[in-house]
């Protein structure tokens, strides 16, 4: 039961990474998305290539975890496990570089890095009892 509580929430932070891979590579010049990050247009537009290649980063991350979940769903637990570990592991990497290069970041930083954290814990735990 464990392991399944913990590749939901490293599932649910793939769909989060896949939703800012959309904000950053489809939609990082519309308002909607500017506003999210705090960017104005001509920011924004001078940025674009950047956030560009940075949504592909967190759109491999979420693709990363989604394939260790279907491995781990085959049956392929260490597989699975092993994939899952390393995409939710660097989405927590991520997270702490982001608010450790800007503390006034926490609140980002948490939406990228809780799911995937508690993820890893409850998996690990399920996978050791």
């Amino acid at each position: 039961m464990l392991v399944v509580a913990g590749l939901v929430l490293a599932g649910i932070a793939a769909a989060i990474h896949v939703y800012i891979f959309q904000l950053e590579s489809l939609a990082w010049t519309a308002p909607r998305t500017r506003a999210i990050f705090g960017v104005n247009a001509q920011d924004a537009e001078i940025t674009k290539p950047l956030a560009f290649n940075q949504g592909f980063y967190n759109l491999f991350l979420a693709i990363l975890i989604a394939v260790g979940i279907v491995a781990a769903a085959l049956d392929h637990r260490t597989v699975g496990a092993t994939l899952v570990f390393a995409g939710a592991g660097s989405m927590v990497a991520a997270g702490l570089v982001l608010v450790l290069s800007d503390p006034g970041k926490l609140r980002p930083a948490l939406i990228q890095l809780v799911a995937p954290l508690l993820g890893i814990v409850i998996l690990a735990i399920g996978l050791a009892v």
